[in-house]
């Protein structure tokens, strides 16, 4: 993993090293993966991911918002948006900078 971004070819990588799968079969798992949880996440179901946290979904109602260039007032639709909740095992991990 060269970079600060994890992709989904590096976690398709680290399989192959670290499990054996072939490059195929660990690139269609990972997608597999996403795939359920981007499903999951559409119907308004939350994912959890033991040791890592959980994704929820939140509806968010009509308000009305700012335009901060003109501070014209503009009406910003109600919307679903996804919300990750790290577990306290991740944040533990992630302060004390452990890999």
């Amino acid at each position: 993993m060269s970079s600060n971004t994890v992709t989904r070819s590096d976690l398709a990588e680290k399989l192959v090293s670290e499990v054996g799968l072939s490059r195929q079969d660990s690139a269609d798992f990972v997608d597999r993966i996403f795939e359920l949880m981007t499903q999951e996440l559409a119907r308004g179901k939350s994912v959890k991911l033991s040791s890592f946290g959980a994704f929820h979904v939140r509806d968010k109602n009509q308000r009305v918002g700012r335009n901060p260039k003109t501070g014209e007032e503009v009406s910003i639709e109600p919307r679903r948006v996804i919300v990750f909740k790290s577990s306290q095992v991740l944040k533990e991990r992630v302060d004390s900078g452990n890999k």
